[in-house]
Order: structure tokens, then sequence, then C-alpha cells
């Protein structure tokens, strides 16, 4: 018998409905994108991490809050990769409903900024999918608790980073350039990495919160 997810509400149906709805996203997306070759190394992870979620749905369980968060970051990146990263237009589509307004111009942003975002919500939106993985696993409690599924997250937006530069320097140099996206700033792996953890920083309290709030909830019925 399966595992039940962290917050003990198993998500099979909804996990199954998301990941349909993904599927189709993927797809469309996948048509006609910007860049076929840059499409493809970008979806290279996307399709191992599907793998790799449909066998822990089967074996243990993804709670519903995980599996919303799965795939709005998924849905976002197949948004990156189908026009390449640095070429997302979405100060264009912000244009376009409020009356030719510009993020960028508010701002003051002088690089497209979309990249930026994702890493951010990389962060932000799957490190509560780790801290229910890791805890499916491991029995945290304390500081652990913090510090474990951070440090993962941690972990894994450098190594991503190195997963880029090792591509960008395998494949032709223009294909590298757009796969990297650093357009032109010598610290983006870096500035990359930061906004992942900051945003890792920010979900793992509310995590945690929403965690021992649930725990009262059982205790008390």
């Amino acid at each position: 018998m399966s595992a039940m997810p962290t917050d003990g509400r198993p998500a099979s149906r909804l996990g199954a409905l998301l990941f349909g709805l993904f599927l189709l996203w993927f797809v469309v997306l996948g048509i006609a994108p910007t860049s076929r070759e840059d499409w493809m190394l970008e979806n290279v992870i996307t399709v191992l991490a599907m793998i790799w979620v449909v066998w822990w749905q089967r074996r243990v369980g993804f709670s519903r809050l995980a599996c919303g968060l799965l795939f709005a970051f998924a849905f976002l990146h197949e948004i990156g990769a189908h026009y390449q990263y640095s070429e997302v237009p979405y100060d264009r589509w912000f244009a376009a409903i409020s009356d030719g307004g510009s993020i960028d111009g508010l701002f003051g942003f002088q690089r497209n900024q979309f990249d930026r975002g994702i890493h951010f919500l990389y962060g932000l939106l799957i490190t509560p999918v780790a801290s229910e993985v890791i805890t499916a696993r491991v029995r945290l409690r304390g500081l652990w608790l913090f510090l474990m599924p951070v440090t993962f997250m941690m972990s894994h937006a450098l190594i991503y980073e190195l997963v880029e530069w090792s591509a960008a320097s395998v494949f032709a140099a223009d294909l590298g350039q757009a796969y990297l996206g650093t357009q032109g700033d010598v610290w983006d792996a870096q500035k990359d990495m930061a906004l992942a953890v900051l945003g890792s920083l920010i979900a793992q309290p509310l995590w945690i919160w929403r965690r021992a709030r649930f725990a009262e909830v059982r205790h008390d019925a």
C-alpha cells in the first residue's frame, strides 16, 4: 500500500487530471517552438522529471498542494522552453492587456527577466514538494525540518547551473548561449541560484506552518 502524503491528502485524481493537462500543454507548445534544438535541451530534464513524478505518484502519492505546485511550475517552464527563456514576450503581453504598459519600464529592467522569475519560482514552488518527498522518507524535527529541504534545493540550484554550463560547452555556440540565457550578465548563474534560494527560504517556513496546522486539526479531530 502506498504511503500517505505528508499532509494526509492523497491526490490521485487531481494528479492524473493535472498531468494530462500538462501533457497537452507540452505537446501544444512543442509543435513550433522558436528553436527546436533549444526546446529539446530545455525538456531533457522535464521528461526525466515526468518519469519520476509518475513513479512517485504510483508508489507514495503527492498531496493536492504538491500536484498544483508541480503543475504551475511545469506550465511556466514550458513557456520558457517554447520561446527560449531570454525571448519570452511577457512585456508585450502586459502591454496588450494594460493599454501599452511596460513591466520592464516600470521596474527599470534592462534585460528579459522571465528566466530570473522562473528560478525564483523554482525555489518558491518546488521547495514544498521537496519537503513533502523528504519527510515521507526521513523523520525530521526541529531545525532539520527547515534546513534539509532548503539545502536540498540549494544543491539543485547549483547542479542545474553546472548542467547548463556543461551543455553550453558541448553544443554549438549559438545554441549553448540560447540555453544559458545569460544575456551578457557575467553573474547570471550566481543571481539565478540566489533567487532560487530566496524562493526556498520564503516557501519553507510557510510549508512548516501549514504542516503544523494540519497536524493540529488531525489531533483535535
